[in-house]
């Protein structure tokens, strides 16, 4: 299993197989990998002869500097789980300084006002550092495909508005959530969530059922209701927002409209650790 921290060592490795014709799926992660991310790898082995994954904890991206601080960093079991799953995994996992260079900072994107929605309204910037370092690890690995789970479903859009602007070949495979039985998304931030949080937890993923199931016969305003209604003074989960918004432009709704998809999205707070979630209404 070949696993790389320099820049040029993975641009060499990549080369080869570019070289031979052989198609590259790319895997970005920021580590504490768990089922979900195993999904992403064996769904890029299904449609790619390589399969890259790349292990970086961005500091771009991170509103809280707490949160980049507590971020759970763990290569060796991650590295040891991807193992197990194919000896033929090629591992990315570089310092700040071979993504950004000298200058760890972000660009600032235009992506049509598609980051300035939900996860935008609450973490600003957020997504700017996203674009900045898929730009640079696209720009790196230079895969044929990149593999995204839809538990991040804005960013994945915003994914694909990147490439647009930057004129990049890679496509962009969105993958479905995958969940515990008992619902809850999988995400590396579930590590730190205590028993009673985790106990409490499945009631996101139970609240966006009962939105999907009475989408169809109550209006938008009542199921925003109802949702904070589920949440209100409840001992372990906070909520943050929930919106009803076109998959298109991602732009909350106060009225449906025929022919038009929708996607319900939530944000909870479970003590000082954020979850989100998402499910196809129509």
């Amino acid at each position: 299993m070949q696993v790389h921290d320099k820049r040029l060592d993975i641009v060499t490795s990549v080369a080869t197989f570019k070289k031979q014709k052989k198609t590259i799926g790319f895997v970005p992660t920021m580590g504490a990998l768990h089922q979900g991310h195993l999904a992403l790898v064996e769904q890029a082995f299904k449609e790619n002869e390589v399969v890259v994954v790349s292990i970086f904890v961005n500091p771009t991206q991170f509103n809280a500097s707490e949160d980049l601080v507590n971020y759970p960093r763990t290569l060796e079991s991650d590295v040891q789980l991807l193992s197990e799953l194919s000896k033929d995994i090629i591992v990315f996992a570089p310092t700040a300084q071979e993504v950004y260079g000298d200058r760890t900072e972000s660009t600032t994107y235009n992506f049509n006002g598609l980051e300035n929605e939900m996860e935008g309204k609450f973490r600003p910037g957020h997504f700017d550092g996203v674009g900045t370092v898929l730009k640079h690890l696209f720009t790196i690995v230079s895969p044929t495909r990149a593999y995204f789970g839809e538990k991040d479903f804005q960013q994945l859009q915003i994914v694909k508005k990147l490439v647009e602007i930057e004129k990049m070949s890679v496509k962009i495979v969105g993958c479905p959530i995958y969940r515990k039985e008992s619902g809850l998304a999988l995400s590396s931030r579930n590590k730190r969530l205590n028993d009673s949080q985790l106990n409490a937890s499945p009631l996101i993923y139970k609240t966006l059922k009962q939105v999907k199931k009475d989408f169809g016969i109550k209006s938008a305003n009542t199921l925003n209701k109802w949702v904070s209604e589920q949440f209100a003074n409840h001992p372990e989960l906070e909520l943050e927002y929930f919106e009803i918004a076109k998959v298109s432009d991602l732009k909350s709704i106060k009225r449906k409209q025929k022919n038009t998809k929708y996607r319900a999205f939530i944000a909870v707070f479970a003590g000082k650790i954020r979850l989100i979630d998402n499910i196809a209404l129509n």
